[in-house]
C-alpha cells in the first residue's frame, strides 16, 4: 500500500518525515453541488481531493482536507443559477426558492469576501506547520478567481521579510486543455470519467436519458454517456504530473515567485 499522505491521519513523525522530504501542502476546495443526475454531490471536491492526494503521492508532500463549504451560494452555483434550475430543485425535492438569494445571510459581495479571508486563513494554516509551498487545489471551477486572489493577497503579506511560504493555485483541465480535446466541462464526460476513475460507486450511468435528449444541469463537449474510467485516470494523472513540475520548481527556484503577481505565473519549469 503507497504510503498515507493524508494531513488527518498521519501522526506527527509521520508528518515531519513527509514534510522534510518535500515541504508542499495541496489543498482541495471545492463545493456541494448539482452534477447530474448520476454524479454525486460531492463531484468538484472530490475530484480537487483525488488530484491533491495523487500529487502528494507521486511527487511527494501531504494532501490536507478537503474544504467543501464557505463559497458563494448565491453566484455560480447551478442550484441558484442555471437555466434550468427549477428542473434541479424539482429533481431534489425542493422548491426553487431554497437557493434565492433571500435565503443567505449575506449578500454575494459579503459571500465572496468571506470566502476570500477564509482562504487567507486557511493558506497561513498551512504555513504554520512549516510548509514551503502552499497549493489550493480548485475542483469548483469559479473557486479559481478567489483562489488566484487569495494566493496574491498572501504574498503581499510581510511580517519578517518575504514570506517563508509561497502559494499556488490551480484547475486541472487548465494544466491539460492542450493533451486533451474536450478538457474540463459540468458533469459531462470529463468529470464523470474522474469520478469513474476515483470512486466508481458513487456514479450511476444508468441515470442518464438516451443519448441526444436533454440533460438536467449537464453538459461539455464529451457526453457523460461517452465517460470512462480510462479517460479519467490519464487526465487526472497528466494534471497531478504537471502539478509536481510546478510545485518541484517554486521548491527549486522561490525567487521567481516572489514579487506583484509572481506567485501565478506557471509553466517556468518548460525552461529550467
Amino acid at each position: 500500500m503507497p504510503d498515507e499522505v493524508r494531513f488527518q491521519m498521519m501522526r506527527p513523525a509521520q508528518i515531519v518525515a513527509r514534510r522534510v522530504a518535500c515541504p508542499v501542502a495541496y489543498l482541495p476546495i471545492g463545493t456541494l453541488e448539482w452534477h447530474g443526475l448520476h454524479n454525486p454531490m460531492g463531484t468538484d471536491t472530490l475530484q480537487a481531493e483525488g488530484i491533491a492526494i495523487l500529487a502528494a503521492q507521486r511527487g511527494g508532500g501531504i494532501a490536507f482536507p478537503p474544504l467543501y463549504y464557505g463559497e458563494s451560494r448565491s453566484e455560480s452555483l447551478m442550484e441558484a443559477n442555471a437555466r434550468d434550475r427549477d428542473q434541479i430543485a424539482e429533481k431534489l425535492g425542493l422548491s426553487p426558492d431554497h437557493f434565492s438569494p433571500d435565503r443567505q445571510p449575506f449578500s454575494p459581495t459579503e459571500q465572496a469576501l468571506n470566502y476570500h479571508k477564509l482562504l487567507l486563513h486557511v493558506l497561513t494554516e498551512l504555513e504554520t506547520y512549516g510548509f514551503q509551498v502552499g497549493v489550493l487545489v480548485a475542483g469548483h471551477y469559479p473557486l479559481i478567481d478567489h483562489a488566484r486572489a487569495a494566493v496574491c493577497q498572501f504574498h503581499q503579506h510581510r511580517y519578517t521579510g518575504d514570506r517563508r511560504m509561497l502559494a499556488w493555485a490551480f484547475v486541472d483541465y487548465q494544466l491539460v486543455e492542450n493533451q486533451f480535446e474536450g478538457a474540463g466541462d459540468h458533469a459531462g464526460g470529463w468529470e464523470t470519467s474522474h469520478m469513474l476513475a476515483l470512486h466508481p460507486d458513487t456514479v450511476d450511468l444508468a441515470a442518464l436519458p438516451p443519448r441526444g435528449e436533454p440533460l438536467i444541469g449537464a453538459g461539455g463537449r464529451i457526453a457523460p454517456q461517452d465517460a470512462t474510467a480510462d479517460l479519467g485516470q490519464r487526465s487526472l494523472d497528466a494534471a497531478a504530473d504537471i502539478a509536481i513540475k510546478e510545485t518541484q520548481h517554486r521548491l527549486a527556484h522561490p525567487e521567481r515567485y516572489r514579487g506583484h503577481g509572481n506567485a501565478l505565473r506557471e509553466g517556468l519549469w518548460k525552461n529550467g
